[in-house]
């Protein structure tokens, strides 16, 4: 393959993959904190630090794991249409509470009707956001391992604009949390490569906690 056409062709992954996981991307994913908000209420998390070692948690051992393993297999079966199926009623089932369900149906049927510019492939009507991510990008041959790790960063990164406002920290704190956990990032991303459906689980109990907690919460900014 000419060199220009590699470079087309990595340019047109990274700008799609800039699109579709911009914040700017109308998933309305500014109205979750996956139940970071009960855990800055309780006092889990009041600084920088605490924050990185929460979402840590929450990468390595919980649901950013168990998104980047659905992602994955969505990836793999995007020309699929009942393998699509049975990784989404998956997705849908292993949510570890009512708010964290409709976190990820809400944002994923969002993405979806976001992005039918791209010709998105067939999925069901209600899908969670890390295998609509996927299946997309699997039908437009996007690298995997890149869609992983992109989907992983843009998960922080939201954790993180969420802290900002609820704890609140300053702008260059949130910027070095999420520099420390580049590493975490690619780590999950690496692990959950061979990983298969049956590897979903985890072991975050706290941040589930946060996100049942969440649901009776006196005061809240945020959906979960």
């Amino acid at each position: 393959m000419p060199a220009g056409s590699i470079i087309t062709t990595m340019t047109n992954d990274v700008l799609r993959l800039l699109a579709w996981l911009s914040p700017a991307f109308p998933t309305g994913g500014y109205a979750y904190s996956h139940g970071l908000e009960w855990a800055v209420e309780c006092g889990d998390v009041t600084d920088g630090e605490t924050l990185r070692g929460w979402i840590e948690d929450v990468l390595s051992h919980g649901s950013g794991r168990n998104d980047a393993i659905l992602l994955r297999h969505a990836h793999r079966a995007a020309a699929d249409t009942d393998a699509l199926r049975d990784i989404a009623e998956l997705a849908a089932a292993t949510s570890s509470s009512r708010e964290r369900q409709a976190e990820t149906l809400d944002q994923g049927a969002a993405f979806v009707a976001a992005a039918t510019a791209w010709h998105m492939p067939a999925l069901p009507a209600r899908t969670a956001y890390p295998v609509a991510v996927g299946a997309l990008a699997g039908s437009h041959g996007v690298a995997e391992d890149l869609v992983a790790a992109s989907y992983l960063q843009a998960f922080a990164a939201n954790l993180i604009s969420a802290a900002v406002r609820l704890v609140p920290l300053g702008q260059s704190v949130g910027l070095r949390v999420l520099a420390a956990l580049e590493p975490v990032i690619l780590r999950v991303a690496e692990q959950t490569r061979g990983a298969t459906p049956d590897d979903i689980g985890g072991c975050a109990f706290r941040g589930d906690l946060a996100a049942m907690c969440h649901e009776t919460q006196y005061t809240r900014l945020f959906r979960s």
